[in-house]
């Protein structure tokens, strides 16, 4: 990897060619070579506007940078079939929302031979529709030494702002990030639909944080939400916390107001 463009012939095979897939095509297309696998037939005229040759998962494995985009339901059986194919020196990085259990299953299935980074970008199609300069990834080392060149690139290329932390680490901060947002917002598109008139600052932030998550693959939030080791705790201990706040308020609506003139 470097800062340069595709004449250093660097190959890049992006297994998952879903909106994730393709964002990372469009920001990635002009520095690899780049190719895609995805058992959708709807993918290809995306790729073919992005110049993306969609292949085989034993063909895109092949690549020097393999860029894992699959769900968690099926990441366990992609990891397998991409350790048959990759080749030594290969860097293989995941992108999913959650890091323990991705990072597991890629240092047990992949070969000795490849360097393997745990990663996730802290934004979406959504979030990144402007632009993704100056926006979030975290970078968890796995194996080999590659995850120092490998942010160094997402910084300077990219313009991303890197977060160099582990597979644990990562998903106790994301049980509360991610896991609060997504199940905030849940909550309040079933109370929909939500006002858009009389609204102040801090609502319109609310329900653009809301726009944000709202169109995300069901895969993601249950990725968020069950693969997540911590997310049980982080939830169960918000809905206690909330139905605590409920007893308070209605215990202060049933109490009698204070009689200032003490007759």
């Amino acid at each position: 990897m470097n800062n340069n463009n595709r004449n250093q012939n660097t190959s890049l095979g992006i297994v998952g060619f879903g909106a994730f897939g393709q964002l990372a095509a469009l920001h990635l297309g002009q520095y690899f070579q780049t190719t895609a696998y995805d058992p959708s037939p709807d993918v290809a005229k995306v790729a073919q506007e992005l110049g993306v040759t969609l292949s085989s998962l034993h063909s895109v494995s092949q690549a020097d940078v393999i860029l894992i985009a699959a769900p968690v339901s099926s990441f366990e059986q992609v990891v397998s079939e991409i350790a048959v194919a990759c080749k030594p020196g290969a860097l293989i990085v995941d992108v999913g929302s959650i890091k323990v259990v991705p990072s597991e299953i890629m240092r047990r299935r992949l070969p000795d031979h490849v360097d393997i980074v745990a990663s996730h970008p802290l934004f979406g199609p959504q979030s990144a529709a402007a632009g993704i300069e100056g926006l979030k990834i975290a970078i968890c080392p796995i194996q080999g030494r590659r995850h120092a060149r490998l942010a160094a690139f997402l910084r300077k290329a990219l313009g991303l702002t890197v977060i160099i932390t582990t597979p644990e680490d990562h998903d106790q901060e994301a049980a509360v990030v991610q896991g609060l947002t997504h199940l905030i917002a849940k909550v309040l598109l079933r109370m929909g639909p939500l006002p858009t008139r009389m609204t102040t600052k801090s609502f319109d932030l609310l329900s653009e944080a809301i726009s944000m998550v709202q169109h995300d693959a069901p895969e993601v939030f249950e990725a968020i939400e069950k693969a997540n080791p911590y997310a049980e705790t982080v939830r169960l201990r918000f809905f206690d916390l909330a139905a605590s706040l409920s007893v308070e308020l209605e215990t202060a609506l049933r109490t009698p107001p204070h009689n200032e003139t003490g007759l």
